[in-house]
Formats: C-alpha cells, sequence, structure tokens
C-alpha cells in the first residue's frame, strides 16, 4: 500500500499563489506517475496535472500555463505550483500515485483549496 499525505492547501486570493505538496510512504517503491486531481462540489473529479517517473508532465486544459507541477524523488513528494489562482480553482485537491500504467491509482486524503473573488 501507498499512503499519500497532503498539504499546503487553504484560502487564496484571485492573482495570488499556493504550492501544494504530497509525500508518499509504505510501498514506495516503483512508483512512475504522481498527480493532482481536483473536486469541486457538484463536479467530476479532474486531472490537474500528472508527471512521470521520468519527468513528463501533462496538464489539464484549465490550469496551463498557471500551474507547475514537479517531484522530488528522493523526498518522495510532488509538488503542485499555482500562480494566478481564480475563484474556479476553488476545490478539493487530491494526489495521487500510480506504480505502473493500467494500474490502480493511490490516493491522499485531500486538501481544500479556496480562491476568494
Amino acid at each position: 500500500q501507498v499512503q499519500l499525505v497532503e498539504s499546503g492547501g487553504g484560502l487564496g486570493q484571485t492573482g495570488g499563489s499556493l504550492r501544494l505538496s504530497c509525500t508518499a510512504s509504505g510501498s514506495i517503491f516503483n512508483i512512475n506517475a504522481m498527480a493532482w486531481y481536483r473536486q469541486a462540489p457538484g463536479e467530476q473529479r479532474e486531472l490537474v496535472a500528472v508527471v512521470t517517473g521520468e519527468g513528463s508532465t501533462n496538464y489539464g486544459d484549465s490550469v496551463k500555463g498557471r500551474f507547475t507541477i514537479s517531484r522530488d524523488n528522493a523526498k518522495h513528494t510532488v509538488y503542485l505550483q499555482m500562480n494566478s489562482l481564480k475563484p474556479e480553482d476553488t476545490a478539493v485537491y487530491y494526489c495521487a500515485a500510480q506504480k505502473s500504467l493500467y494500474a490502480q491509482w493511490y490516493w491522499g486524503q485531500g486538501t481544500q483549496v479556496t480562491v476568494s473573488p
């Protein structure tokens, strides 16, 4: 099992920045992709950003150019730098990790991000 613990959520302002962190523990060998998803009230969970073990990244259309995902493999930690925040970024943000393509995703408990107008 992989345990994921997020931190760094909270209240941000429109145009401001927040940085989320997620640290993995447990059976962390062979973790490949790490990602951030988010879910707003009444909405489906959506991909925010994903980074592979090789460092390739992909972003949801709504955050391209504003958010940056990165990882520190030595610390088993993935980060999400969120800039130019918008009220529509308000959601619970979930960290996720996957050991190989098509394998199950492990999920964190989520951290609330609220962006005030």
